[in-house]
């Protein structure tokens, strides 16, 4: 066990030590503001401070982890060896920088709460991002950080050999609208009809008519593919329906309709279900309880997980809503049109509420690459390029890769061509070396 010496022992101090030296580096850790127990413990120790106690592993700590609520901190990002980092400590300091404030900085996305420019939809933008900015979006920098506080401790401690995890892959498929054309309804296929016609979409209207009278399968049913891939792959899926009512952003299938709920239940069987928050619902308590009520009656367990519509987070509300369901898991967070690493890292973490300075049970699942990121690369060589980099930067620190990708991505459809293969790439990564 490390046993880590802090003048104060605060909730930012023990949330970000157990993130980094257990969640990540596999290294229990304890705390203890009491000299005469850090002289007396004899096994893996460290101070963390504005001065070392003796000739012990020493990091300087920054003041953000000893402070509560926000401010505007001054940041400047530097190179270090291979990465980037920030909060510099001084000569005393075993680590150049404070990699604890640093990544409690990136983790609890400090930077979302501060003044910031939105898209449209009300998100936080990659380009309003430190990681942007500085040229570091494209590496888990949290993770790259914990080996490089993982060497130093070794020098240490030449003896310590920690258990080291393994890469892993956490597929994520969404589901906004399980069906292109089938069980629409009257209505709403009067109203495709007319927008085809009106806009000459002659091809689209022979295909919409050609699966309603079942000549042809909905390029959007997928779901016999995603079946079939997850019964051969190791990694269990994480598919997430969206069931919210009808509006102008959320267009799916009528849960009332018993080839839908047959459709989540024959998934179920397979992959692991979760809510697609609807765009309403992001922002109304009372909605998002009865849309989580309604996906537990359909697949008879109580709703882990979630991800909202569009990829919007409102921090620090959107987590709470979750927290307050009950609901431990979140696969939200990443940039719509960016590759790379939100929270700067590949290991998933629990929310922290800066405004309370509390750890919630809520775990967020970043994702790192999502299929209409990958569309803006031109030739199907330059998404595999770009692909591979992502993987290999995360399997360099061992971490968990995290795509996602939409049940409309595995069609025939030629702007979707190639995905297919792109996505067996990310299976197939498991089992290479």
């Amino acid at each position: 066990m490390l046993l880590v010496y802090t003048h104060k022992v605060t909730p930012r101090v023990k949330y970000i030590f157990k993130q980094i030296c257990t969640r990540i580096l596999g290294i229990s850790v304890s705390f203890t503001s009491t000299i005469e127990e850090f002289i007396a413990h004899d096994d893996l120790k460290m101070s963390y401070a504005k001065q070392p106690l003796g000739k012990e592993l020493f990091v300087r700590s920054h003041d953000l982890l000893h402070e509560q609520g926000l401010a505007f901190l001054t940041i400047n990002v530097n190179d270090w060896g291979n990465t980037k980092c920030f909060f510099t400590t001084g000569d005393k300091s075993h680590l150049p920088y404070d990699i604890f404030a640093a990544s409690f900085y990136l983790l609890t996305r400090y930077e979302e709460y501060l003044p910031h420019v939105q898209d449209d939809y009300g998100r936080f933008v990659a380009e309003e991002s430190i990681a942007y900015k500085n040229g570091f979006l494209y590496q888990p920098v949290v993770d790259v950080w914990a080996y490089k506080f993982l060497t130093v401790l070794r020098s240490f401690y030449p003896d310590f050999n920690p258990s080291i995890r393994r890469y892993q892959i956490n597929p994520i498929i969404d589901v906004p609208m399980a069906y292109d054309f089938k069980q629409k309804g009257i209505m709403r296929t009067f109203g495709g009809t007319m927008f085809d016609l009106g806009r000459f979409r002659f091809r689209r209207l022979y295909q919409r008519y050609s699966v309603l009278f079942g000549f042809k399968k909905d390029p959007y049913d997928t779901f016999s593919y995603i079946i079939n891939r997850q019964k051969t792959s190791e990694s269990k899926f994480n598919v997430f329906f969206l069931i919210g009512n009808y509006s102008t952003y959320d267009k799916n299938i009528n849960i009332n309709k018993k080839v839908f709920v047959s459709l989540i239940k024959s998934v179920a069987d397979y992959c692991k279900v979760g809510l697609k928050v609807s765009y309403f619902a992001l922002e109304d308590l009372e909605i998002l309880k009865k849309e989580k009520r309604t996906m537990e009656e359909v697949i008879n367990t109580p709703l882990n997980s979630s991800r909202h519509s569009f990829s919007k987070l409102n921090l620090p509300d959107s987590y709470r809503n979750l927290v307050e369901l009950e609901i431990n898991e979140d696969y939200t967070m990443g940039y719509i049109d960016q590759l790379g690493f939100r929270a700067g890292t590949c290991t998933p973490f629990f929310f922290y509420d800066l405004d309370y300075e509390t750890k919630t049970p809520l775990l967020i699942n970043t994702f790192h690459v999502i299929d209409s990121a990958l569309l803006k690369y031109n030739s199907l060589l330059d998404k595999k390029k770009t692909l591979n980099e992502v993987i290999v930067q995360v399997k360099k620190v061992n971490g968990t890769f995290s795509p996602v990708f939409h049940n409309y991505t595995f069609s025939d459809e030629p702007k979707w061509e190639g995905f297919k293969e792109l996505f067996n790439i990310i299976l197939d990564s498991h089992n290479e070396a």
